[in-house]
């Protein structure tokens, strides 16, 4: 990794989202406070006794699931666990992305290092070692039910320890042992319990999720401008964002959104130019913004909290508690508080993208904008942006099917043993699909809007929305007659994508709201 990055240092149990957002985006590498060293050594020295006194327990000297009952002699330990790994590694599909693997890798370290899970230390420095040189281990995303633990996934993490399979480095495949070459380490042989440690346990559910979290705070703020940007375009009226109003209901996300929109067009010449037109009421979409946006922020505020618990979990299983020298089987590789947060948000995505398509629609009627049709001067030579709100009523239809609730879903596996499982990774992979379909139904719209917006020239938007029109600029020309708009629709799904938005709208998200304790 290049020397340019930025250290953190982890304190198990106490990681905050701004941390984890900043292992998401790259560029920094990670330490782990020398207080969890104490409890990380005597949870393996429990376990170490355990073993040498001879005491039968389960994930130390018993097979696995189905397999509990059958106890392991003391010689073949190293190939219990070495059998684990490799059995388990059954994912398929497309690998995991980079960003998306730092924060398994960064969630795994943070739980071993809880001193509940019996690995040596050198595990997890071998971990950290690994994540700061940039040597990602080959994840595939499918092959998880998201209960017993991220099984398969994490098992292909842990191949990497073993020298087998491949590695990724600056995108480059490799075998896994010159991975582990080019950082000084041999492969591993694991100890009692390592293996299970490493593959029980939920840290690809939880980082796909924070995924699906961070992505979905960029749409969120990205929302919030193309709303305000549409507001203006119509000329709509303010009057629905009167805090009077939003304090008399009481919800905290609907007053925050409605103050935020209210920062947004300050100062406007349009906003100034209609204040006596006599308009009543404006379509839902427009006037019921804080509604909705208020609740969809709330909705991630929720989420959020849970995430960062999970993230700080210890959740493999069976836990050891070195001052009392239990070793207890229980279930906190269960996934279920990670599906829950995961369907929250894909909720919250496909209404920032439901409600956005709905503005984008009212722009091009021309009856209720009052703007020309399909905004393009020349319509019926032109088409304007006519087809490009039918790929936004495909892509926010798309989210509709992908916002049924994985939580809701259960197969039994491992002979009935694990009989109810979480579904999380799912829950949680399809965030990546829905919020890449809301950045370009929000794209759209501000395209929009912006193009609406010059109509109304010389006026001028506020300084806030100018800045934005202006940054719009830069990728996307107006639209003065009938062009391909396939590349401006990408360029505005980007710029929804974004995480630079002003700071009264960052402030809002979760992710920002926190600074990590190990700073």
């Amino acid at each position: 990794m290049s020397g340019s990055a930025q250290a953190m240092r982890l304190v198990p149990g106490e990681v905050d989202l701004a941390a984890l957002r900043r292992v998401y985006q790259g560029g920094i590498t990670l330490t782990l406070d020398e207080r969890a060293q104490e409890a990380i050594l005597r949870a393996q020295q429990t376990v170490d006794d355990i073993v040498a006194s001879g005491r039968v327990v389960y994930g130390i000297n018993t097979g696995f699931g189905k397999l509990a009952q059958t106890q392991i002699p003391a010689s073949r330990l190293a190939d219990l666990q070495r059998n684990l790994v490799l059995s388990h590694s059954v994912g398929l599909g497309d690998l995991l992305p980079d960003n998306v693997t730092r924060l398994v890798m960064a969630t795994k370290i943070i739980s071993l290092a809880r001193g509940h899970s019996g690995v040596r230390i050198a595990l997890i420095e071998a971990l950290l070692r690994l994540f700061n040189a940039g040597v990602m281990p080959c994840i595939p995303e499918k092959g998880s039910v998201g209960a017993s633990g991220d099984l398969a996934p994490l098992a292909h993490l842990s191949l990497m320890l073993l020298g087998e399979g491949q590695v990724r480095v600056d995108g480059a495949l490799m075998p896994a042992r010159e991975g582990l070459a080019s950082v000084g380490l041999e492969p591993f042989v694991l100890g009692p319990k390592e293996g299970l440690a490493l593959l029980n346990g939920i840290q690809v559910s939880t980082a796909l999720a924070l995924r699906g979290l961070f992505e979905a705070e960029n749409l969120m703020a990205a929302g919030l401008v193309a709303g305000a940007l549409s507001l203006e375009a119509i000329k709509g009226s303010l009057k629905p964002y009167d805090a009077r109003i939003h304090q008399a209901r009481g919800q905290r996300g609907q007053i925050a959104v409605a103050a935020a929109v209210e920062a947004l067009v300050e100062g406007s010449e349009i906003l100034g130019s209609h204040v006596n037109c006599g308009r009543v009421q404006d379509p839902y979409s427009v006037r019921c913004v804080p509604q909705v946006m208020g609740a969809c922020l709330d909705n991630l505020t929720h989420a959020a909290r849970v995430l960062q618990i999970e993230a700080n979990a210890a959740s493999d299983n069976p836990l050891v508690f070195s001052d009392s020298g239990d070793v207890i089987s229980g279930g906190n590789f269960h996934a279920e508080p990670v599906a829950f947060a995961a369907d929250i948000i894909a909720l919250a995505v496909a209404e920032i993208g439901a409600i956005s398509e709905r503005r984008m629609a009212l722009l091009l009627d021309t009856g209720l904008s009052g703007l020309p049709p399909f905004l393009v001067r020349d319509g019926g030579v032109n088409s304007g942006f006519m087809i490009a709100q039918v790929t936004a009523a495909a892509l926010a239809s798309e989210n509709k099917s992908l916002a049924h609730p994985g939580s809701v879903d259960s197969l039994p596996t491992s002979a009935n043993q694990e009989d109810h499982v979480s579904m999380a990774t799912y829950a949680a992979r399809r965030l990546g699909s829905m919020c890449f379909n809301t950045a370009a139904v929000v794209g759209i719209e501000a395209m929009a809007a912006a193009q609406g917006i010059e109509f109304h020239r010389p006026l001028q938007s506020s300084a806030q929305l100018e800045q934005e029109i202006a940054r719009i600029r830069q990728q996307v020309a107006f639209l003065e007659e009938d062009r391909l708009l396939a590349p401006d629709i990408e360029a505005m799904r980007l710029w929804a994508s974004r995480c630079d938005w002003p700071d009264f709208l960052t402030a809002l998200l979760p992710s920002q709201q926190t600074v990590s304790s190990g700073e």
